[in-house]
């Protein structure tokens, strides 16, 4: 079973932040990843097989990303990356064995940036943070952008607008919403941990709204935990981003 990621990125974050968060993945995917293709935005990255697209910032952009990278990788599975996730080597040693099934990282704690402040919880499920089948992504992600076309959601899409609606609806993350209740199929989902955990950087341009806080939710999560960044052994924090 070969194993390759896909990066995509819109620049849209801290140069700081994507440059280390950038130079960690180079180190962790070392020994587990044969392929790796990246997706940015409007000017070209030296990061695997590079696409470039053309276009604004949106949620709709973030599919058409995911899309062409998935469809430009050749490996059995794929592992979705980020560009302000640090990533433990541990994350990819993982094994998604069943082709139907979308499988989540649950070892993750969320940073609130540059704050000395991560938490996490139980149902905490990330993109950033998922593994599974490549052709099982690319099924569901050009169907995805599909919909979303046909719908006309791209229109409420962009620069300088809301979070759309729709895409809180469906959902970000595959398998983990069933239609019943809104989401955007009735795919399957399963959860690992590494054996280290990842962190999730929430800073000021995360194309999604920043959710570090008990307040942040409509529907407050179970098992709330909040540690300070010496917490997190694997990662020296306040050293990499030079912190106070």
């Amino acid at each position: 079973m070969t194993k390759g990621i896909i990066y995509y990125t819109d620049f849209h974050l801290d140069p700081e932040i994507h440059k280390i968060c950038l130079a960690n993945l180079k180190e962790a995917i070392k020994g587990e990843i044969t392929e790796i293709v990246s997706v940015s935005l409007n000017q070209p990255l030296a990061f695997g097989k590079n696409c470039m697209l053309a276009g604004e910032r949106s949620n709709t952009m973030y599919v058409k990303q995911i899309v062409t990278a998935l469809e430009n990788l050749n490996t059995d599975i794929v592992f979705f990356t980020e560009h302000d996730v640090l990533y433990d080597p541990s994350h990819f040693e993982f094994t998604a064995t069943k082709v139907n099934t979308f499988y989540y990282d649950i070892n993750v704690w969320r940073w609130e940036y540059p704050y000395d402040r991560i938490i996490n919880y139980k149902e905490l499920t990330s993109l950033s943070m998922m593994s599974c089948s490549r052709v099982l992504a690319l099924r569901h992600y050009r169907d995805r952008l599909r919909k979303i076309v046909e719908s006309g959601w791209d229109k409420e899409d962009g620069i300088g607008k809301m979070q759309p609606k729709w895409i809180r609806v469906i959902g970000y993350e595959p398998g983990t919403k069933k239609r019943k209740i809104g989401g955007f199929s009735n795919d399957l989902s399963e959860q690992w941990r590494s054996v280290r955990p990842n962190v999730d950087i929430q800073h000021n341009k995360t194309l999604s709204n920043p959710k570090t806080r008990l307040e942040n939710f409509t529907h407050p999560p179970t098992d709330w935990n909040e540690k300070q960044l010496i917490y997190i052994e694997n990662f020296h924090l306040k050293e990499m981003f030079n912190l106070k």
